[in-house]
């Protein structure tokens, strides 16, 4: 699964904060990122990987009998373009490792119908010194194109190991 490639009228320069400087950016808003078409082949693909072929994502006929009226993006597909899109937005510098922490809270407000456009805005919520680097919080809500309601909201923790 390849995301679609970014182009130069949407490509952005993501935002370099150096290692030490993480806790003077707590409150910094990051983004958005360009906008991203999931398409089918990518939501078909996503469910090979995982094994959840939920018809409501992959059987076009059924998914148009459903609420939703068509096929609608995994949850965790969603989610999982953090890392791709949070790369446009911000850049850590200096650091040696950084690692996915967990996640304090999930919710999926909204479906994401298939070729649909999504992007996503971080907000560094807090920053707590560890052992060789730093642990953040950053909330990142997913937004798609012409939907009032966000797709995603994760209050996510990533460490930072220079």
């Amino acid at each position: 699964m390849t995301p679609a490639p970014t182009t130069p009228e949407t490509a952005t320069a993501p935002t370099r904060v150096a290692l030490a400087d993480l806790p003077e950016h707590v409150g910094t808003v990051f983004g958005p990122s360009s906008w991203h078409t999931v398409s089918q082949e990518e939501v078909n693909d996503f469910a090979e990987l995982t094994g959840d072929h939920n018809p409501i994502h992959v059987d076009p006929d059924a998914a148009a009998r459903s609420p939703f009226g068509g096929t609608i993006v995994h949850g965790y597909f969603t989610l999982s373009l953090v890392v791709p899109l949070m790369a446009e937005i911000v850049e850590v510098t200096g650091v040696a490792t950084g690692v996915n922490y967990g996640l304090d809270r999930l919710r999926f407000p909204a479906p994401v119908r298939v070729g649909a456009r999504i992007r996503v805005v971080s907000t560094l919520r807090e920053v707590t010194e560890v052992p060789g680097g730093y642990q953040t919080v950053f909330e990142s809500v997913f937004e798609v194109e012409d939907q009032a309601k966000p797709a995603a909201v994760a209050v996510m923790v990533l460490r930072f190991l220079g």
